[in-house]
């Protein structure tokens, strides 16, 4: 019985012997390739050059309106102020009349289905939301003011008032074309 107790015990030194005996010092070399390399290591940097000679230039447009002089600076604010009443009075036209029912609509919402010949003038047919409108030329629609300046049998031209990038109020022409009906 004292053999099996001790069968546990010598399996286990002899574990232990033969790990320790897979476990020798195998990065030993690497260790002194490492210790090799970051001797012979020299790092190449670039000395800085030297800073530029600062010559000062003389001031040769001191004999020259100021920009900011205060006069200057009116007088362009005049300029714009003046541009800006002329273009707000190309809107303030439209905005003194009664709008009309196409108006409340987007442009690319309302689509020319179709044309006649009435009374002796021409008369357009246009689509919005599944309703049809007659509609002739000194008329309103989209929402850009668009007033109606000429129907022939293919295109509604108009007028539209926007703003360009600069923020000023100009007149647009926009064809507004006859739609094919598609099945």
């Amino acid at each position: 019985m004292r053999n099996h107790q001790l069968l546990p015990w010598l399996a286990s030194v002899l574990a232990v012997l033969t790990l320790s005996g897979c476990m020798s010092d195998t990065t030993g070399d690497l260790r002194e390739w490492v210790r090799q390399e970051r001797k012979n290591a020299k790092p190449n940097i670039q000395p800085l050059s030297e800073p530029k000679a600062f010559t000062p230039q003389p001031y040769t447009t001191a004999d020259l309106m100021d920009p900011f002089n205060v006069l200057k600076l009116t007088s362009a604010l005049r300029l714009d102020s003046e541009k800006n009443t002329a273009n707000t009075n190309l809107l303030e036209q439209e905005l003194n009349r009664r709008k009309q029912e196409l108006e409340s609509f987007p442009l690319d919402a309302i689509s020319m289905v179709g044309s006649m010949h009435q009374n002796g003038s021409e008369t357009a047919l246009v689509r919005v939301n599944k309703q049809v409108y007659q509609v002739k030329a000194g008329g309103y629609m989209g929402q850009n003011y668009g007033r109606i300046e000429k129907i022939s049998e293919s295109a509604i031209r108009l007028r539209e008032i926007v703003q360009d990038p600069a923020g000023d109020w100009v007149e647009k022409t926009t064809i507004l074309e006859l739609q094919e009906e598609t099945k």
